[in-house]
């Protein structure tokens, strides 16, 4: 298996992620296999910097996290030119689509266009894998089906979690359904849903999760999706009591009475900021205000992809953690075992 180390790009306020990009073109830049984070991970992911606590932020919220409002698109696009790793194979709105042009022809691929193979939430840093060639999109969109229907993951995240999970790892199954209540669309889990149910778009979620590193009332957490569903690992952790860090939707639907945590009705629990505890702001040498803004720590570490040719060896992509990440795995102390 082959192995792909994205290079490091800032999080974008709106986008939030870093950015894989697959087209069609020789040139490789491999890393070489090394026991690490997850099964069979090929990158050990590892705060970076200075092994000394972190000091306040001061009026900066997060090193290396871009704010959307202070890039121009060509400052876009050459953030997203920046972040290939493999390469292989609405008007007015600055997203990730609406520059996509720009970046196909500064990636010199002429009147090619990208599409998006593959993306997480727009909230969650990792890779993104995008496509100028239509059979090479259409076949990875194969693969993962396919993966998907014999439960084989073919996406690793890691996540930071405001709380531990009972188990150091198992599955996480739960029925899904989205909601719009009061102008937001939500997800909402669903107790022993009904063929109607699943009819009227309840759909049924799966995950894997493992423990890495505990400390500080918080985890470092892999998640593996077996299924497709908007916000499923943020819902499936705060299913375990467990959300998120940045979590800013659901992790109020977990409250806490006498240091016991239970889940609160989703329906009726309206998203509100995240507030960690005294304890923990300590820890992460945090305001309230600051941690107001804290950003969501989900991160989309690596893509198992199929050789892209007869007998070519299956490929691993790979995506660096952001820096207000690790930043904060240094300050909580969680550091792989």
């Amino acid at each position: 298996m082959r192995t792909v180390l994205a290079r490091e790009m800032g999080g974008c306020s709106v986008l939030g992620r870093f950015w894989g990009v697959w087209r069609r073109r020789p040139g490789v830049r491999a890393v070489p296999k090394a026991p690490g984070f997850g099964t069979e991970a090929g990158h050990r992911l590892r705060p970076r910097g200075s092994s000394k606590r972190s000091r306040p932020l001061g009026g900066q919220p997060f090193p290396g996290l871009l704010q959307l409002e202070n890039l121009s698109r060509e400052e876009l696009v050459d953030v997203l030119r920046a972040a290939v790793v493999d390469q292989k194979g609405k008007p007015g709105e600055l997203t990730l689509f609406s520059v996509l042009p720009e970046l196909s022809q500064s990636l010199g691929l002429g009147d090619q266009e990208l599409q998006v193979v593959q993306a997480s939430g727009k909230e969650t840093s990792g890779l993104v894998l995008l496509s100028s060639c239509p059979q090479t999109a259409s076949r990875l969109q194969k693969f993962f089906i396919y993966s998907r229907r014999a439960q084989r993951p073919t996406a690793t995240y890691c996540a930071v979690t405001d709380g531990i999970p009972a188990t150091s790892e198992g599955k996480i199954q739960a029925a899904l359904k989205l909601e719009h209540i009061d102008g937001v669309d939500l997800v909402i889990p669903v107790k022993s849903p009904s063929r109607k149910d699943f009819q009227e778009g309840v759909k049924r979620t799966l995950s894997h999760f493992h423990v890495v590193a505990m400390g500080s009332g918080c985890a470092l957490v892999q998640l593996q999706p077996l299924t497709v569903f908007p916000s499923q690992l943020q819902v499936h952790m705060v299913l375990q009591l467990c959300p998120v860090l940045g979590d800013h939707t659901y992790s109020a639907r977990v409250g806490t009475v006498l240091g016991q945590r239970f889940l609160l009705p989703a329906e009726s629990t309206k998203p509100q900021r995240q507030v960690p505890d005294e304890a923990l702001l300590r820890r992460l040498c945090l305001t309230p205000s600051q941690a107001a803004q804290l950003p969501l720590h989900l991160h989309l570490h690596c893509l198992h992809l199929p050789g892209m040719r007869p007998g070519e060896a299956p490929m691993k992509l790979l995506a660096p953690l952001p820096s207000y990440f690790s930043r904060t795995l240094q300050c909580l102390g969680l550091h792989q075992q």
